[in-house]
């Protein structure tokens, strides 16, 4: 379903009686309820715009007529789970706020009075009907937008912060942080309530509204329908848009400059996301605004309807015009109808039996990974297993890698523990390493691993016996000394140079074939040709300049003799030929019957008009230096300048654009291409003060004389000359 565009055209205020009406509602048909709206043109008033709405109210449309129409009807849906959202959109002045908010009179009362009532209404009817069984709960949120910040109204302005409320989005939806939410029970809690908000929103005076909304106004109504354990949540939103501004008419002061730069900034964004939905960009400038953030205009789903507020008089001419092309493209915008799930509450868990004095505990359990429990005495039990299973191994006779011999890991020794009670202990862990109780002294070299490790007994505190090295101080010597001498060959192995290695036999080459040798040599020639040809080619260029330079200096037997050297680089040129020999006749080398070549001939253009006549001029063919022969490029060569330049007679088209202009009747030259009525009065007003175009100095003979009027440029005369069809 696409947005409902409506539009309102506001009653004349007292100041406006006497003011031009220029905005009027009509119908399509005979019988049709009111959809289009009608506004002459700016630039001209003959010419009539008509746009196409859903809905159209006259000035003598009431608030409840509009309620009933178009807010009444989308109750049910929002009762059934479809979220609704109604926004007012216009120019400053047109009535946005009287249509949302309304006056104190009944009769006056807005949309959003009428709204809550009826919310109201149809909850209490809803629970009658169920007997008590579901219960409808009501609850407000109210909010506006100042200068692109957020504020609460339902909180005093002394709670605001200068930055505001932030945004944030959930499930697909922007939420504003830290929103106050009030729960109404009747229409007298909602207009309490209301009251005191509309206080708390800016509001100022300007040159076209004496209580001008310098923000934007959302009020957020969430209907909870409650059966049971089902909850069903449904949310109407109505928007009170701010109206834009043209500060040239307002005359607004230095902070209601700065309040309309941010108003207008947001209903310009509105404008562009409007647009980009309507061409279907995969783009949306929703953050470019808060505003537009917030209303999220074709992402939301559910019913949404669009309020636009006109001014009747001319005053408002071309804003009006503004805010009718923006609302006629919002009526493409596709929004979806999706009903809101129902949720269900969930049973609370029971607590009973959690706690209590009563309460039988169970015994703790051993944890299942008890990798810090007793770790010492654990890992002297593994240690002595060990012992006890090599010592039942027989010793090896000797060993290949004592340096790779794995030792066993020295378990840590566990103090005997004195019972002091009946009840056995489990010994203390004793934290300290072996290394710690020993002296550093006694421990093992790095060069060589001790051979055999004792392993100390449980029971036994007492440090450990001194370990004997494995090996002496001659065997280390010995080592180092065959560890430097192994360097030392390294480096000089490094230093010889290596021996020469005898390079193998060459194989013998492949023969090439005679067929290749023949196109390797015919490839050689045509290169050379070619390098010979283009320097032979550079030398002719720079002869040429050369006969170019002399001709300018007027030395004519040098050209000839330049010319002459240059003829061997070009054979065949007819061009250079024809210069050769028309220097040749010029300085009576040679006779004029000799001549060979044809002489130099101007070529005359010939264009065909659409009515069959011709029109030509005259060109020359002949360029100066034949260098390249390029393809010549047939150039667009307008039919309006070609009957100027011509020497002849002027074509009958030309003659009949000059007898219309010189006829100086406005709807004749206003019926030209390209004059509009506004260039064609410039025309007749010009040509007046010429003279009354009787006698011939005063009229226009030439399209050359027609462009050189004021206002009348080369541009205008060929699209009236190509627009122009010849009367039969």
């Amino acid at each position: 379903m696409s947005v409902r565009v409506v539009a309102r055209i506001r009653p004349l205020l007292e100041k406006e009686l006497d003011k031009d009406v220029i905005v009027t509602a009509d119908r399509a048909q005979d019988g049709k309820p009111l959809t289009i709206v009608k506004i002459p043109s700016p630039k001209n008033e003959a010419e009539e715009f008509s746009f196409a709405f859903n809905s159209v109210y006259d000035q003598a449309t009431t608030q409840e007529e509009l309620f009933t129409a178009e807010v009444a009807p989308h109750l049910k849906a929002l009762f059934q789970g479809y979220d609704v959202t109604i926004f007012a959109y216009g120019v400053t002045g047109t009535g946005k706020t009287h249509t949302m908010r309304g006056g104190l009179k009944l009769a006056e009362r807005g949309v959003i009075p009428r709204l809550l009532s009826n919310v109201f209404r149809r909850g209490k009817k809803l629970a009658k009907d169920s007997n008590g069984e579901t219960t409808v709960d009501v609850a407000l949120s109210y909010y506006e937008i100042y200068n692109d910040k957020v504020f609460d109204l339902l909180e005093p302005p002394e709670k605001r912060t200068p930055s505001g409320l932030p945004l944030r989005e959930k499930d697909g939806k922007t939420m504003v942080v830290g929103l106050s939410e009030r729960t109404c029970e009747d229409l007298k809690d909602f207009e309490k309530l209301y009251i005191e908000a509309n206080n708390n929103r800016v509001t100022a005076a300007t040159k076209l509204n004496a209580h001008s909304s310098r923000s934007h106004a959302i009020l957020r109504v969430k209907v909870t329908q409650t059966t049971g354990d089902m909850v069903r949540e449904s949310t109407a939103s109505a928007i009170d848009l701010a109206g834009s501004e043209d500060n040239r008419r307002t005359d607004n002061g230095k902070e209601r400059l700065i309040e309309s730069a941010a108003i207008n900034k947001s209903l310009f964004v509105l404008s562009q996301c409007i647009d980009a939905i309507s061409r279907g960009d995969k783009r949306i400038p929703y953050r470019e605004s808060k505003m537009t953030r917030i209303l999220s205009l074709g992402q939301n789903n559910g019913i949404t309807i669009m309020i636009l507020n006109l001014a009747p008089i001319r005053s408002y001419h071309l804003d009006t015009i503004s805010s009718l092309n923006v609302s006629s493209r919002a009526k493409r915008i596709e929004v979806r109808e999706i009903e809101n799930e129902v949720v269900f509450k969930q049973l609370p868990r029971s607590t009973v039996g959690l706690g209590g004095p009563n309460v039988i505990r169970q015994p703790l359990r051993p944890l299942a990974n008890a990798h810090n429990v007793a770790t010492g005495s654990v890992l002297a039990a593994k240690a002595a297993e060990k012992a006890a299973e090599k010592a039942d191994k027989p010793a090896k006779a000797f060993m290949v890698y004592t340096d790779k011999k794995p030792t066993a890991a020295p378990a840590r020794p566990v103090p005997a523990v004195a019972n002091t009670s009946s009840k056995l202990q489990p010994p203390m862990v004793i934290t300290k390493r072996i290394s710690d109780v020993t002296d550093s002294a006694l421990r093992p070299s790095k060069l060589a691993r001790p051979t055999q490790i004792g392993l100390p007994r449980p029971a036994v505190a007492a440090p450990a016996k001194e370990q004997q090295l494995s090996i002496s101080a001659a065997q280390i010597e010995a080592m180092v000394e065959k560890k430097v001498a192994e360097i030392l060959a390294s480096r000089a192995a490094e230093l010889t140079p290596p021996a020469t290695t005898p390079e193998p036999a060459a194989q013998p080459k492949e023969e090439i074939s005679e067929d290749v040798k023949r196109r390797l040599e015919a490839l050689e020639k045509r290169i050379e040709k070619e390098s010979s040809r283009e320097d032979g080619r550079s030398e002719g260029l720079r002869l040429l300049l050369q006969a170019r330079q002399a001709k300018e200096r007027g030395e004519e037997e040098e050209t000839l003799r330049l010319y002459e050297s240059a003829l061997p680089y070009f054979p065949g040129q007819t061009k250079l030929l024809a210069k050769i020999e028309k220097l040749k006749i010029k300085l009576g080398k040679m006779a004029p019957e000799e001549r060979t070549t044809p002489r130099k001939t101007k070529k005359i253009l010939v264009l065909r008009d659409e009515d069959g006549e011709y029109d030509g001029t005259e060109a020359d063919v002949e360029d100066d230096v034949p260098l390249r022969q390029h393809k010549t490029s047939k150039k667009k060569v307008s039919k309006a300048s070609d009957g100027e330049e011509s020497t002849g007679p002027a074509s009958p088209r030309t003659q009949q654009l000059l007898d219309i202009v010189n006829s100086r009747d406005l709807a004749l030259i206003k019926g030209l291409h390209g004059f509009g009525a506004k260039k064609a009065q410039d025309l007749v007003d010009v040509l007046n003060l010429k003279g009354d175009g009787t006698d011939e100095v005063n009229r226009i003979a030439s399209l050359s004389q027609l462009k050189m009027l004021p206002g009348i440029g080369t541009r205008t005369v060929e699209r009236a000359y190509e627009g122009l069809t010849l009367e039969v």
